[in-house]
């Protein structure tokens, strides 16, 4: 089956935006611009501060076995955090974000093993068949947003370190992959800019529609993981429409030009995406959250589609959680690890699925603490090129247990973008 992401498909993700945009006023009802999941802002005015906070964080401490003939297996800890400080300025709302990560210290320097991985670099040489570790720092951003009407508002972004205004919300935040602790094969699709250096953005809120834009630095992070920002020239930029018909439904479609983001290719990548989300709240803890998106990365002499579809279903204790990928793989990458690729015409590009299956149950939630025992298995349909190298069934399995940090009042992060803030 062709995964070729055409034009017509952006075109139609652009469609849905408008379409939902054009429904009766009855379904327009404005949601809350993010975050969008119960978050309810109640506090004592006559006691409590000015400022209202929100936190989040998760540390995963998992057994990572890669399979086929590039496998490893290792232990390893996946782990970030993330908070908001927000309060009013006049009529307007000054939001202050933080996210950082330890896993410049709990793994290795060149991140933890992920067959078919590739992105960024180790020691000048291309990063392949490896997940890269987070930078220590990796968002802090002031969002100034003003209210034009009671339905809409203005956002300006300043972020040294923070996100552009690409694709759905990143991996750490969605809530379709809250209990899985790797990565997305289609990172480097729809995840990489989460973590841009200069980003300066701007923002429409108007009911329930959103358009943004934003400047910043294209480049990925280097290898310095404990450095506070990587300046550089805000060469990149991108532009996404985002709908939020009514509670828990999101639709978005964006654009975005990267400038040589990849430190040892020299080459541009224009970037499209549209993606669709849903959580349904159950009683208690229980939910239902899923996400599918489609994106395409086009350089000078290729390009190359992801398809990506996400699941998570928790019923008391046990969550039950999916993942498909479908991406088209640059494959000299892959069968040449150790060399700086230089891209040229005929460029091999061929498709890979990958397949995640798996669970997690619950042990305890001492004093709002939640811990958690999971693990889950990945299978994926080599394409021919890569079976020499990889295997041609290589199975890969993760065995994990999960701390996050007590609920803030205002609810889990989840479905976040750190660049929308808050309101009170």
């Amino acid at each position: 089956m062709s995964m070729r992401v055409t034009g017509r498909a952006a075109r139609f993700g652009a469609f849905l935006v408008v379409l939902a945009a054009s429904m009766p006023a009855a379904a327009q009802t404005p949601t809350p611009v993010q975050p969008p999941v119960d978050h309810v802002h109640h506090h004592d005015t006559a006691t409590a501060s000015p400022w209202m906070f929100m936190q989040d964080g998760v540390v995963f401490a998992t057994f990572n076995s890669q399979g086929g003939t590039r496998g490893r297996d290792e232990f390893i800890s996946q782990n970030w955090w993330m908070g908001m400080a927000s309060r009013k300025v006049g009529r307007s709302t000054l939001t202050l974000t933080g996210m950082f990560s330890l896993e410049p210290a709990s793994l290795k320097d060149r991140g933890y093993a992920e067959i078919f991985q590739v992105g960024e670099t180790f020691d000048g040489a291309p990063l392949v068949d490896y997940q890269h570790p987070h930078d220590f720092l990796m968002q802090l951003s002031a969002v100034f947003r003003i209210p034009l009407n009671e339905r809409s508002a203005l956002r300006l972004t300043v972020a040294p370190v923070g996100e552009a205004g690409v694709g759905p919300p990143a991996f750490m935040h969605r809530r379709s992959s809250a209990e899985n602790p790797t990565a997305p094969l289609t990172h480097h699709t729809f995840d990489s800019t989460h973590i841009a250096m200069g980003v300066l953005g701007v923002g429409l809120d108007a009911g329930a529609l959103s358009i943004d834009g934003s400047v910043f630095h294209g480049a990925e992070p280097d290898e310095e993981r404990w450095d506070l920002m990587d300046p550089g020239a805000l060469d990149s930029w991108s532009t996404r429409i985002t709908l939020r018909p009514f509670r828990g439904f999101e639709l978005q479609t964006s654009y975005a030009f990267l400038k040589q983001p990849e430190a040892l290719e020299l080459q541009d990548v224009k970037r499209s995406t549209v993606s669709a989300s849903y959580t349904r709240e159950g009683r208690g803890e229980n939910y239902t959250a899923l996400t599918f998106a489609a994106g395409r990365n086009r350089r000078a002499y290729s390009s190359s589609d992801a398809l990506i579809g996400e699941i998570s279903h928790r019923t008391g204790r046990v969550t039950v959680f999916g993942r498909y990928e479908g991406i088209e793989v640059e494959t000299e990458h892959l069968l040449f690890p150790g060399l700086a690729h230089s891209p040229h015409p005929g460029e091999l590009i061929d498709a890979l699925h990958a397949l995640t299956l798996g669970s997690a149950f619950e042990l305890t939630k001492a004093g709002g603490w939640e811990v958690a025992l999971g693990g889950d298995a990945v299978l994926y349909k080599v394409p021919p090129r890569l079976q020499a190298t990889h295997g041609d069934r290589p199975v890969s399995y993760h065995v994990f247990l999960r701390l996050r940090v007590p609920k803030s009042p205002m609810g889990r992060m989840w479905n976040m973008r750190m660049a929308d803030g808050m309101r009170h």
